[in-house]
């Protein structure tokens, strides 16, 4: 892997985040790409930075921690977005070095980093995981489950809770822009009854296989990995 070639499929992924933004009417500034880095060393992962896109996203703690320390990527200007499935033991570490969290998936995980947060002095921001598709397999609050625990997060003052994520059926059953449409309608039912630490102004959702469909539902996070790494 070369850097002309990160820079070939960043510019391409670039392009296509532009041109779904035009077509639903939005601007591509509001559209933050994640690039997703766990399919690459730290050596690799710091072509993607050097081509400039500066917000990178792992799925499992380990990697996370060892890429934000890694001495290949100590100089560089990386804001770390933890993507996947947290586990409760494994909270502190990942919040002291993520700048968001993407899938908090249960009450008992938030309690856990609203707990966290305080005994580092941490305020960190977390999106809610719901899972749209239905699929049994996934995480996440239904959207049952959402609208009661909403007005109870004023209880988590240690964390800000900014926005909602959730992953299209692999099977794509329902279509993945289907999922996606039933998160925006869902956020724009339950804001009202947000407390003030709740914003819900982010939606992650999108990856490479499905991220313009994403952008026109609103998505202002897509999380892209293997169009990054493509080779020529």
């Amino acid at each position: 892997m070369t850097l002309d070639t990160v820079r070939r499929n960043l510019a391409r992924v670039r392009e296509q985040i532009a041109r779904a933004a035009a077509e639903s009417g939005r601007t591509p500034e509001k559209i933050r790409l994640v690039g997703v880095s766990k399919y690459v060393d730290s050596v690799t992962t710091r072509l993607l930075v050097e081509a400039g896109c500066h917000d990178l996203g792992e799925s499992r703690p380990q990697q996370l921690w060892s890429k934000a320390a890694a001495p290949e990527l100590a100089d560089l200007p990386i804001n770390w977005h933890f993507i996947g499935h947290l586990q409760r033991n494994k909270v502190e570490r990942t919040l002291a070095a993520s700048s968001l969290i993407h899938a908090v998936d249960s009450e008992r995980l938030l309690h856990a980093i609203n707990e966290s947060a305080e005994s580092q002095n941490l305020c960190p921001q977390v999106l809610l995981e719901v899972n749209c598709s239905g699929e049994t397999a996934k995480h996440g609050f239904t959207a049952d489950e959402l609208r009661s625990f909403l007005p109870t997060l004023g209880a988590y003052p240690n964390v800000q809770i900014t926005g909602l994520m959730t992953m299209a059926a692999l099977d794509n059953d329902p279509p993945a822009e289907k999922s996606f449409e039933t998160l925006r309608l869902l956020r724009d039912e339950v804001q009202r009854s947000a407390p003030p630490n709740v914003s819900l102004t982010e939606f992650s959702m999108g990856m490479s296989g499905d991220f313009p469909a994403a952008i026109r539902q609103g998505a202002t996070l897509v999380r892209i990995g293997s169009a990054l790494w493509e080779e020529d």
